[in-house]
């Protein structure tokens, strides 16, 4: 089910939000709008919805918690897709913004580099502080948001600035996050970027004609997309009763913008065929290193890519 946010007091305010019933197999299917909630505060509305899958998702097969536990080089499938790009990290003073339950912070930290992770749910950070305890590994775990989060760790004091697979679309403002980014680096610093293409983003659920529609926004919004989902995306039989979650698309130009305004260089950019997740249930097939891509001509679509930028030194 999709919601829609409409401003009704402003922003930062009082929202009205509006169920969107919509036929996804159809293109003009015609929209209805029925008031189903007021909510204040997205950031709240974000919180309650991961601290109740942090530990549906530590206790899943997907997080793979036990493997990191037993294997004291294993590493997460999302880092170890850029394992090259990463380069060596050894050394390097590096915080992961919006780690979540810190499966990826604790593989930066596996790679050699001295980790923080920073994330909005804290009980997603007990589960990272549970693993990084279980690991013997010292990684410094803070909560907050990620505007707060020059204020919550050192300013200009990180080699690294890492941020993973589905972390921007929780955001609201991509210009704010590129300052933060600007904050915490340290001269010389890079910031490592892996994320869903803004393009999958847009695309409409999966149609039984098999066509890719574009439904969604591209460009970042002044309000959320509201979304109503029962469950997550591991497999878990919790019965979630935080099922809404407002989150924004950003497009490429807006996110390169925002950190070439911040004086920042971009380094490398690539995009993949492939995602972490299966993005649109029965068009994707998995892959050998345990992405999904489409099954018919992927080429059509970019699923993710991977940005790196640097400070000037």
């Amino acid at each position: 089910m999709i919601l829609q946010a409409r401003n009704i007091a402003g922003p930062g305010k009082v929202f009205d939000v509006f169920v969107h019933r919509h036929d996804p197999g159809r293109l003009n299917s015609g929209d209805r709008w029925s008031r189903i909630v007021r909510v204040t505060n997205w950031t709240e509305l974000n919180r309650a919805h991961w601290d109740e899958r942090a530990r549906p998702h530590a206790e899943s097969p997907e997080y793979g918690i036990e493997r990191f536990v037993a294997d004291p080089t294993f590493v997460s499938d999302v880092v170890r897709f850029d394992l090259e790009r990463l380069g060596d990290l050894r050394g390097q003073r590096g915080v992961h913004l919006q780690c979540h339950i810190g499966t990826d912070t604790l593989s930066l930290h596996r790679l050699g580099a001295r980790m923080s992770g920073l994330d909005l749910s804290g009980a997603s950070l007990e589960q990272a502080r549970s693993l990084a305890a279980r690991t013997g590994a010292g990684i410094e775990y803070v909560q907050g948001e990620v505007y707060d989060a020059a204020q919550l760790l050192p300013r200009g004091a990180f080699d690294l600035v890492f941020t993973g697979i589905g972390a921007l679309c929780w955001l609201g403002d991509i210009r704010r996050w590129a300052g933060v980014v600007d904050a915490l680096l340290a001269p010389g610093g890079r910031l490592f970027l892996r994320e869903g293409h803004p393009m999958l983003w847009s695309l409409a659920d999966p149609r039984a004609d098999g066509v890719l529609a574009v439904d969604f926004p591209y460009f970042e919004t002044a309000e959320p997309l509201v979304w109503d989902e029962p469950g997550s995306y591991v497999t878990t039989d919790h019965a979630f009763q935080h099922t809404r979650s407002a989150g924004w698309n950003h497009g490429l130009g807006e996110i390169m913008t925002a950190l070439l305004d911040r004086g920042l260089t971009i380094t490398a950019f690539e995009e993949h065929d492939s995602v972490p997740w299966d993005a649109l249930p029965g068009m994707m097939e998995q892959l050998p290193n345990t992405e999904y891509r489409l099954k018919d001509r992927p080429e059509r679509l970019a699923h993710t890519y991977t940005l790196q930028a640097r400070k000037p030194a």
